[in-house]
This record gives C-alpha cells, sequence and structure tokens, in this order.
C-alpha cells in the first residue's frame, strides 16, 4: 500500500478523528486511525466502540491497501511539515508504515486492518435533513448545560425531541436547563426522543459551520444517530435511558418580569465573580424598583457590589444564583435584552430573549 498526499488535505481529516480516538484505550488499536486507498478514494476512521467518524477524499494518489497507524503521531507529524508538504506513506510487510516528506522520515509502526473494530451496520428508522446552522443551533443553544459524569447517566447527554414540523432539544445536570426549539418542514415523524452522548455532541459541533444552509442527514434508530455531510460521517451509540419530563420543571408561575441588557448584565456578573466563593461561585441579585444591585463575598471578608438600570416594577427581591452558570447561559442567549423571569428566592428563574421564547433558560438559586 502506499499513498502520495499532499499534508493540509492529509491534516484535516485527521483533525476531525483524532477527537474520538482514545488517549487511554482497553485495545491499543483504538488509539489507531483505519486508513483504506481503493481507486484513488482515501477512507479515514476513527472510533471508540461508542462513536466512529469516518470521512473520504478522492483523488488520491497511489497503490490500493489498507492498515492502522497511530492517529495521535501521524496528526503530530502532519502538524509539524511545512505548509504544502508532500507525504509519501508506505506501509511495508513487516508492520511498518514509512511516513517521508522532504528529508523528514519517519517509521510508525501499524496493526491489521482486519483487526480493526466497528460498529456494527445498522437499519436505521427515521431519515430527514437539515441545515448545519440548525443542528449547530441545537446544539450549541443547550450543550453546555450537560452534565458530566452524573451517576444519573441519561443527563450526560443532549435530548433530541423530534416532531413533524420541530425539534427542541433540552440538557441539564440537575442545577439548570437549557432548551430550543428550531422550525423545520415536515419530517414526517412522530415524536421521537433521543439522549446524544455528551462527547458526541461535542464532537458533531466541531465540523458544523454556524453560517452554513448546506444540509445534512441525520438518520436515527432507538440505539444509534447518525450525521451525513460530504464525505463525513458521524455515528454514536445512544443513551438508554428516559430523559426527565424537562416540562415539569419549568415554572408557570412565575409572576416577576425583569428586562434586562444582556451584555451590560454579563460585564457587572463578572465583575461580582471575581470576589465570589472560590468553591460555590455564588452572586446576590436583588432588584427594587428600576435597579438591579450584583453583590458577591467570600470567605476572606472581601465584597464586590455593582448595580445597572432594569426596566421591573415589581416588589423587591434578593436572590442567589452560581454566577458561571447565569453567564454561560447569557453568552448563549445571544440577543441585546432578555426577560427574567422570579418568583421567590427558593424558586428557579427563567430567561429567554426578549420577545422569543425559543430559547429558554432555567437556573436553580442557591443560598448564600
Amino acid at each position: 500500500m502506499n499513498i502520495n498526499i499532499q499534508k493540509e488535505i492529509l491534516e484535516a481529516p485527521l483533525s476531525q478523528i483524532i477527537g474520538v480516538v482514545e488517549k487511554r484505550q482497553t485495545l491499543p488499536i483504538l488509539g489507531n486511525v483505519f486508513i483504506s486507498l481503493q481507486d484513488s478514494e482515501l477512507t479515514l476512521i476513527g472510533s471508540d466502540l461508542e462513536t466512529e467518524i469516518t470521512t473520504k477524499v478522492s483523488g488520491v494518489n497511489g497503490s490500493n491497501g489498507k492498515t492502522t497507524v497511530s492517529a495521535r503521531k501521524l496528526f503530530d507529524i502532519c502538524r509539524s511539515l511545512p505548509n504544502e508538504s508532500m507525504l509519501n506513506l508506505d506501509v511495508e510487510q513487516d508492520n511498518k508504515m514509512i511516513v517521508t516528506a522532504g528529508k523528514s522520515r519517519f517509521t510508525l509502526q501499524t496493526l491489521g486492518a482486519d483487526d480493526y473494530p466497528r460498529l456494527e451496520e445498522t437499519q436505521w428508522k427515521h431519515e430527514f435533513f437539515l441545515e448545519q446552522q440548525q443542528l449547530n443551533r441545537l446544539l450549541t443553544k443547550t450543550s453546555f448545560s450537560m452534565a458530566q459524569q452524573d451517576v444519573r447517566y441519561f443527563l450526560n447527554g443532549l435530548l433530541l425531541e423530534i416532531h413533524d414540523d420541530h425539534i427542541v432539544s433540552v440538557a441539564t445536570d440537575g442545577h439548570r436547563l437549557a432548551k430550543t426549539l428550531i422550525n423545520v418542514d415536515s419530517l414526517g415523524v412522530d415524536m421521537v426522543q433521543s439522549i446524544v452522548p455528551r462527547k458526541a455532541v461535542l464532537e458533531i459541533g466541531k465540523f458544523l459551520d454556524p453560517a452554513s444552509e448546506d444540509q445534512v442527514k441525520v438518520k436515527l434508530n432507538s440505539s444509534h444517530i447518525s450525521i451525513e455531510s460530504g464525505g463525513f460521517m458521524f455515528i454514536s451509540k445512544l443513551i438508554d435511558g428516559r430523559f426527565p419530563d424537562y416540562e415539569k420543571v419549568i415554572p408557570a408561575n412565575l409572576d416577576k418580569n425583569v428586562i434586562i441588557n444582556r451584555a451590560n448584565l454579563i460585564d457587572i456578573l463578572g465583575r461580582a465573580a471575581i470576589l465570589s466563593n472560590e468553591k460555590f461561585r455564588g452572586v446576590s441579585l436583588s432588584v427594587d424598583g428600576n435597579l438591579l444591585e450584583v453583590r458577591s463575598h467570600n470567605p476572606d471578608q472581601e465584597h464586590a457590589k455593582d448595580e445597572m438600570e432594569v426596566d421591573y416594577g415589581g416588589d423587591a427581591l434578593e436572590i442567589g444564583f452560581n454566577v458561571n452558570y447565569l453567564v454561560e447561559a447569557l453568552k448563549a442567549c445571544e440577543s441585546e435584552n432578555i426577560e427574567l423571569g422570579l418568583l421567590d428566592p427558593n424558586t428557579s428563574c427563567t430567561f429567554h430573549a426578549q420577545g422569543s421564547n425559543d430559547t429558554l433558560y432555567l437556573i436553580m438559586p442557591m443560598r448564600l
């Protein structure tokens, strides 16, 4: 097997695959990338047995064959070479790959391609198309609220709730919740819920263009999800579990409504966070009339206070929150003003872009 390819052409698909390849794997071959050249089409595959990425590159010179080699080492070699370098990958009979570029020469250990584990081919129950920007919105507006290594394994991912004319994505770690909705043309789907694992969500987001109207093909069944776009295909197992009824968590009786400039609030929270408790990251929000006051303190008896004007006409109220949760959600909101919904110091708050309920964030209060 022999491959002759420009550095940048090989480096781009390797950069997409490298995030899936496990750094600490139980099977040594899972640290490798599967490489196949067949009739000038180069196929690269990375897998961790839960997720699998396949990329294809056409018009590659060389002789047919297949092998596996360390994904990280081959990627690092590509990155280290000058731009527009031509690489020659030559696989020898004694389980070695010789990589040459100019005067540089590398000898890498290979493992047999026939032993490379693949996710089983599966029958897809639902297939539909979305624009890249639509799928990107579903993920980026909510994914930061996913749990990390929670014993409630179904929280370590993102819920996709697919209806015929709209799709809802929801993520929660038990302390906050993010929900967004996009309207779509008829998908021919009658309410399907799928929980996509955290790692898969982050990897899918890496190749989506937030401004692109190009189509991606989404395929689903009860255990897997597939995303295809051009020469890229991503397959992941789904989390087998029941996502909490998120609608019941969102309070419906929030009678205090505050209109706040989003950018100003982010600035004030950032300043207050400097002197917040490093462990609990708590800040206090007090609203009275048209004035919002933000305060923080820490165990060293240091204090911070800042204030801004808001649009509010209700009773005075003070409530505490984790400042990181607030700032992350505010940055994802992307609107000039937000509507903050409150009830009392013990009830979760919600906020969304002024005049739009398509994206909503909920944050539980904390005692300070």
